[in-house]
C-alpha cells in the first residue's frame, strides 16, 4: 500500500484484516439470503474483490422484519427499564472501541475512508454517539397537561416501532451509529440495509451487538441492492418508519413508496449544494485552507461539503492563490497511509459520474484551473479539481456532484450573495467565513439550511442535530431531535372530581 507525495511512492505498513461477517444478520444469526446469492464488494483502491457478501432480496426483509416485529410486540427490549437499555448499549460502545482499529481498517478498505483519521475520529463518533443516546435511554419522559377542563391529563413518549434504516456509503460507521444508537434508546427495533458498496462494517456491529446483549430481532441488517432490499422496506406493510440518508432522487422513491404502502413515517436526510461564503475581512491564509478541506474531504463525498466557494472580490484573486498554495501539500493515495489526505472514489460509477461533471464544466465555459483527471494509476482516484468563472446557472454549479470538485464564485454584496446562496433546491448547511458580528448573524439568519457553520466547517457535535431544508429533506439526525423522532407521543386524559384546583 502506497501514497504519492510530489512523485514519490511512500509504503504504508497497516495490516489489512481478514473480513469475518458476511452473511444477512437476522433475529440474532448470521445467515446465507433465501436465493443463496452473493454479491463483490470491491476495494476503491486497487479495483479488486475484497470478498462475496450474500445478497438479500425481499424474502430476507421479510424474514428481517417479521423478526423484528415479533420482538418489538413481544420481546424485552420496548419493555425494559431505560437504565438496562443504557447498560447495554454502553457495552455494545465499549466492544467497538475494543476492536476500533480493525472497523477503520474495514471502513478505509471498503468505502475510502482515511485509516488515519478512522481511528482518530470517525470510529470514536459512532461510539461516543451511542454513550450519548445510552445517556439518554433512562431520560424519555412526557409530561404532566395542566388541562382547561375537569380532566387529568399526562403524555407517554413510546418506542414508534420497527425502524428500516438504509444508510448510504460514505461514512458507513457514522451513518450506522447516527441511525441505530438513537433507535434503541428509544426502544425500537429495526432492519439496517447498510450500502451495497460498503457492507462490512455494518455486519461487525451487528456481531458486537449480539456480544453486546442487544437481545435476538431488535437489530437486523440485510445487505444487498437499493432496488430491491432498500424498496422492501420502503415499501413494508409491518415497518413503521423509515430512515434513510442518501440521494435526493431515491429519497423521492422512498416517500412513494411509504404513501402507497402503509404511511409508514419518513425522515429523509438528503443531498447537498452548500455555499462556502467568504468576506473580504478574513485572514485568507487561515480561511483558504479551510475551504479546500470543506470540499474535499473525503473525496468530496459528504452531503455538506462546501462546494460552491463564493468569495468577495476585495480579496478574490489573493484567496484563489492562496488556495492553489496549499493544495501543492495535498496528497491523493492510498487511504491507508498516514500521509494521505484524499484517497479514491468509492466506485467505478461514482468515478465516472465525477468525470462526467468535470466535462460538462469545461463544456459550459467555465475555467479549469488546476485538477480535472483521474490519476494514472489502478483505483478510482480523481485529482482535486478547481474550477473559476464559475455562473450559478452552470451544472456544476447546482447539482451534487459529490467528488472533489470546487467552484469558484466572485461577489460584491453581502445581500448578493445570500440570494446566490439561497438559488438551489438544496438547503443542507453552509459555511459562513466573517470576522464582522453583523455580517455573521445577517447571513445566517438569511441563508435556508439545517446548518449552519461561522468560521468553521464540520463542525458536528452529538448535541446538535443536522437535517436539510428544500431538497435536502426533512428530521432530524444528531441530538436529542434525533431521539424523539423514534418516539411516539400518547396523549392521556381522566376525569377528576371535585377538586379545588384545574
Amino acid at each position: 500500500m502506497s501514497g504519492e507525495r510530489n512523485g514519490h511512492v511512500e509504503e504504508s505498513t497497516i495490516m489489512i484484516p481478514k473480513v469475518k461477517f458476511t452473511k444477512l444478520f437476522i433475529n440474532g444469526e448470521f445467515v446465507d439470503s433465501v436465493s443463496g446469492k452473493t454479491f463483490e464488494t470491491i476495494d476503491p483502491r486497487s479495483e479488486e474483490v475484497i470478498g462475496k457478501v450474500a445478497e438479500g432480496d425481499k424474502e430476507d426483509v421479510d424474514l428481517a422484519v417479521k423478526a423484528a416485529r415479533e420482538a418489538f410486540d413481544h420481546g424485552p427490549w420496548p419493555r425494559l427499564p431505560g437504565s438496562e437499555r443504557r447498560k447495554i448499549m454502553l457495552k455494545f460502545a465499549d466492544l467497538i472501541e475494543q476492536n476500533l482499529e480493525e472497523l477503520a481498517a474495514l471502513d478505509a478498505m471498503d468505502a475510502a475512508n482515511l485509516y488515519l483519521l478512522g481511528k482518530i475520529v470517525m470510529i470514536n463518533n459512532g461510539i461516543e454517539l451511542f454513550r450519548y443516546y445510552a445517556g439518554a435511554a433512562d431520560k424519555i419522559h412526557g409530561e404532566t397537561l395542566k388541562m382547561s377542563k375537569q380532566l387529568h391529563g399526562y403524555t407517554l413518549l413510546e418506542p414508534i416501532g420497527v425502524v428500516g434504516h438504509i444508510i448510504p456509503w460514505n461514512f458507513p460507521t457514522q451513518m450506522f451509529s447516527m441511525k441505530v444508537a438513537p433507535a434503541l434508546a428509544a426502544g425500537c427495533t429495526m432492519v439496517v440495509k447498510p450500502a451495497e458498496q460498503t457492507p462490512l462494517s455494518a455486519l461487525f456491529y451487528a456481531h458486537l451487538a449480539k456480544l453486546a446483549g442487544v437481545p435476538d430481532g431488535v437489530l437486523n441488517v440485510v445487505t444487498g441492492y437499493g432496488s430491491t432490499v432498500g424498496a422492501a422496506i420502503s415499501s413494508h406493510m409491518d415497518i413503521d418508519m423509515v430512515s434513510f440518508t442518501g440521494s435526493t432522487v431515491t429519497g423521492h422513491r422512498i416517500m412513494q413508496a411509504a404513501a402507497t404502502s402503509n404511511l409508514k413515517q419518513v425522515c429523509l436526510e438528503l443531498g447537498g449544494k452548500s455555499p462556502f461564503i467568504v468576506f473580504d475581512d478574513v485572514d485568507v491564509d487561515k480561511t483558504a485552507p479551510l475551504a479546500l478541506n470543506a470540499c474535499l474531504y473525503n473525496q468530496g463525498q459528504i452531503c455538506v461539503a462546501g462546494t460552491r466557494v463564493f468569495v468577495q472580490e476585495g480579496i478574490y484573486d489573493k484567496f484563489v492563490g492562496r488556495l492553489l498554495e496549499q493544495l501543492k501539500t495535498w496528497v491523493v493515495g492510498d487511504p491507508f497511509d498516514p500521509n494521505v489526505n484524499q484517497g479514491p472514489q468509492v466506485d467505478k460509477k461514482q468515478y465516472e459520474k465525477v468525470l462526467s461533471y468535470i466535462e460538462v464544466g469545461k463544456k459550459e465555459g467555465a475555467t479549469l484551473l488546476t485538477g480535472g483527471k483521474p490519476l494514472d494509476r489502478k483505483g478510482y482516484f480523481i485529482e482535486p479539481t478547481i474550477f473559476t468563472d464559475v455562473t450559478d446557472d452552470m451544472t456544476i454549479a447546482k447539482d451534487e456532484i459529490f467528488g472533489p470538485v470546487m467552484s469558484i464564485m466572485k461577489f460584491k454584496s453581502m445581500e448578493e450573495v445570500i440570494k446566490r446562496a439561497n438559488n438551489t433546491k438544496y438547503g443542507l448547511a453552509a459555511g459562513i467565513m466573517t470576522n464582522n458580528l453583523n455580517t455573521a448573524n445577517t447571513v445566517s439568519r438569511s441563508i435556508r439550511a439545517g446548518t449552519i457553520w461561522i468560521n468553521c466547517y464540520f463542525a458536528f457535535d452529538n448535541d446538535a442535530p443536522v437535517g436539510g431544508y428544500k431538497m435536502s429533506g426533512f428530521g432530524k439526525d444528531m441530538g436529542i431531535n434525533a431521539l424523539h423522532k423514534y418516539l411516539h407521543v400518547k396523549s392521556i386524559a381522566t376525569p377528576i372530581y371535585n377538586s379545588p384546583w384545574l
